[in-house]
């Protein structure tokens, strides 16, 4: 008899379908870390490069898992975390921009 799969945890709200995405989740799991660094390090002035490129680096991630996600918590996930990605991204690059103001 053949074993289902059944997700636990966080897993369980990304993978809603009953099979195993491990790439399309890595990229939810980079991103939602990409993003929140990118937004937390944005509130600073003085880390306007670490926001900037990990929020650009959060954009791309973001855009590649929207385009390989497989079910709707994969998307829901990558949404916000596309959205803090740009917002640090965008703060970032008022502060100074990715190369420090040059």
């Amino acid at each position: 008899m053949a074993q289902t799969y059944r997700p636990h945890g966080v897993l369980a709200i990304l993978n809603t379908d009953g099979k195993a995405h491990p790439k399309e989740n890595s990229l939810v799991a980079v991103t939602a870390v990409l993003g929140a660094i990118a937004i937390i390090t944005s509130l600073s002035t003085n880390l306007h490069l670490l926001s900037s490129w990990t929020g650009l680096a959060g954009i791309f991630t973001g855009a590649y898992g929207q385009f390989i996600s497989a079910t709707t918590g994969e998307r829901f996930v990558l949404v916000i975390a596309l959205g803090a990605s740009a917002i640090g991204f965008f703060l970032g690059v008022a502060h100074g921009g990715l190369w420090g103001g040059i």
